[in-house]
């Protein structure tokens, strides 16, 4: 028998996370992950591939977001929650796990919340750099809420983006996302409606989220050559585009089989064309077919970039020094023997005399 080996898994709490992100700062952080993602995409192909598995109930959902290649394998545990900010809790909570195939062995828990927000921005970023007219400048970020600062600065960042139209149906959110982006060198526009932020928009992000079927976007606002990011929709019956948006663009998704039951095409037939973006990336299929196309990136957030936004993680925290290990596993003199962990005394018993 082989000797016993000590194992622990690397865990990064919100807090390291948090300093982690501080101390490398979110520019280069989005770079990174998009960068991971990127590669990740090159590779659909060596990927075990399957649609989230969502629990539905009245105020939200709870999901487990499953991948995995020949030599890891991750997952992400998140909810979605509208109504959770009632009660001092964000909408969207995630955590998750890398793990090694070979052994099944846990390498990594982290805290995904902070990252799903980085990790999305840096998709939407991913795409827009693939599908979005060349020398766009100007995007209009409908919906001002948690995800929006990401977003602003993914696209600033890694395209370029230099001016911001904003609208919420909330006027504390707009209001909110102008401070917090004071100084990154975007001018904000804070707009009366949707009709307003779209107006002269290279690129429009929706990035809400109730859980309804809504039209943020109707046929009559669009315009030639615009590049639409539509991030919100991501369940069953909760949508951003209007269907005639969808009908008279070019639409890309991550990943078919599940963008077909939570993205914004799940008003449409089943037979609606749509190209998944992996294609895109590694020349298969040519994009944008024009300046004058309108695209659509029918986003709903795909496991294979929390696998990605995982690794940077890792490596980051490697890099770095960070985190902490931690006794996921026990630690067995004799693999074959799990019980007898019950027969030893546990060193944080005492005997009070």
């Amino acid at each position: 028998m082989a000797a016993p080996q000590h194992f622990s898994t690397r865990y990064l709490s919100a807090p390291d996370v948090i300093a982690l992100v501080q101390r490398k700062g979110v520019e280069p952080c989005l770079h990174g992950i998009a960068d991971y993602i990127h590669a990740d995409f090159l590779r659909w192909g060596a990927f075990d591939k399957s649609a989230r598995v969502a629990s539905h109930s009245r105020d939200g959902v709870i999901e487990l977001m499953p991948i995995a290649d020949d030599q890891t394998y991750a997952f992400k545990y998140v909810n979605g929650h509208p109504k959770n900010t009632r009660w001092g809790l964000p909408t969207v909570m995630a955590f998750g796990v890398l793990a090694d195939v070979a052994t099944g062995a846990p390498l990594l828990l982290s805290e995904l919340t902070l990252t799903t927000a980085l990790r999305t921005a840096a998709m939407s970023a991913v795409a827009a750099r693939a599908l979005a007219r060349p020398g766009s400048r100007t995007m209009a970020l409908l919906g001002n809420g948690a995800q929006s600062e990401f977003q602003a600065l993914a696209f600033h960042h890694l395209l370029g983006i230099t001016t911001l139209r904003l609208f919420d149906t909330d006027p504390a959110a707009t209001a909110k996302l102008q401070a917090n982006l004071q100084g990154t060198g975007l001018r904000t526009v804070a707009c009366s409606s949707t009709a307003e932020a779209v107006r002269g928009a290279d690129i429009v992000t929706t990035v809400t989220a109730d859980k309804t079927n809504a039209t943020i976007l109707t046929p009559d606002l669009l315009a030639s050559g615009m590049h639409i990011n539509a991030v919100g929709g991501d369940c069953p019956g909760k949508t951003e585009l209007h269907a005639d948006v969808l009908r008279q663009a070019q639409v890309f998704v991550e990943y078919a089989p599940q963008t077909r039951i939570e993205g914004d095409i799940q008003q449409l037939p089943p037979d609606f064309a749509v190209t998944e973006l992996w294609e895109v990336l590694a020349g298969q299929h040519g994009g944008r077919a024009s300046d004058t196309a309108v695209t659509v990136f029918d986003s709903v957030g795909f496991a294979l970039e929390d696998f990605s936004a995982l690794r940077f993680l890792r490596d980051a925290a490697t890099e770095l020094d960070m985190g902490q290990p931690i006794e996921l596993i026990p630690e067995l003199s004799d693999p074959k023997n799990l019980f007898g962990l019950l027969r030893t005394r546990s060193p944080l018993l005492r005997v009070v005399a």
